[in-house]
């Protein structure tokens, strides 16, 4: 696993890995809220990294990147940090890879720069709008109901909400070693990231309509955070796309069936 420090929008500090064969096509995959690169481990232990260079970063605020105090509602400094990595690591013709917020990321990105340098699409249990009605709609209440709790800055109360969160994430009993692995880098995320995380008003709907690369949505059929809805219209609004409901997981596809999901992922990247 190699590690790079790269400058991304007003030259926040962003930690990127990647790992896999160095000769192989891009996927960049960008982590959901409060989490980190290592919520793919289970991609970069694949055989996913026999075939393709795979690379990830630490969202701003989040595990080793810097957590400046504001700029989280900003789209422009998202896009910029994906572009500051593209450029640092000479990627091109790349897959993106957006779990959960970081659909927003990716749309952000997509909205900014345009498809150039993407060869495809790929948004896990994603959202594409937030700060409406109709964004809000597409999310489980018990999810919304955590979410003071989620930016308390009560450490008691903060961290009972980030456990009750990632059970929230899977669809089985998430086993001890892997719940507190998964909290160990929630946590590092300072409350004041996750509020302002939930700070925006966006819509990327649009950006779906107009995108011109193949696109594939992967949904948990018992996510309790964002949805099936959601992904259900966004492939519906997207040109060149395909659905893919996992039947038996929740929030997190990529982790709870990995072979599955390592498997579609390679047949998408390996037919663009």
């Amino acid at each position: 696993m190699l590690t790079h420090t790269v400058r991304g929008g007003d030259d926040v500090a962003l930690h990127v890995v990647e790992t896999g064969n160095a000769d192989g096509r891009p996927i960049f995959f960008v982590h959901g809220y409060s989490q980190s690169h290592r919520s793919w481990t289970r991609q970069y232990d694949s055989r996913l990294a026999e075939r393709f260079r795979l690379v990830s970063m630490d969202n701003r605020g989040h595990g080793q990147s810097g957590k400046p105090e504001e700029g989280y509602d900003r789209s422009d400094l998202w896009a910029e940090d994906v572009r500051a990595v593209l450029d640092a690591l000479e990627l091109d013709d790349i897959v993106l890879v957006g779990w959960s917020y970081a659909g927003l990321v990716v749309l952000d990105y997509l909205d900014a720069y345009g498809t150039d340098r993407v060869a495809g699409v790929n948004l896990v249990s994603a959202i594409s709008k937030m700060g409406t009605d109709a964004a809000t709609a597409l999310l489980n209440p018990g999810y919304v109901d955590l979410l003071p709790q989620l930016g308390s800055e009560n450490a008691e109360e903060s961290v009972d909400a980030l456990e009750a969160f990632l059970r929230r994430c899977v669809h089985a009993e998430l086993p001890t070693e892997e719940l507190y692995s998964m909290l160990g880098y929630n946590v590092v995320v300072p409350p004041h990231v996750r509020r302002s995380l939930r700070s925006r008003t966006v819509d990327h709907d649009d950006v779906l309509a107009e995108l011109d690369v193949p696109a594939i949505f992967v949904h948990g059929g018992h996510d309790a955070v964002v949805d099936v809805a959601a992904a259900e219209g966004n492939a519906e609004r997207t040109p060149d796309a395909r659905l893919s409901v996992y039947p038996d997981t929740g929030h997190t596809p990529f982790w709870e069936a990995p072979g599955r999901y390592n498997r579609e992922l390679a047949e998408f990247v390996a037919a663009l």
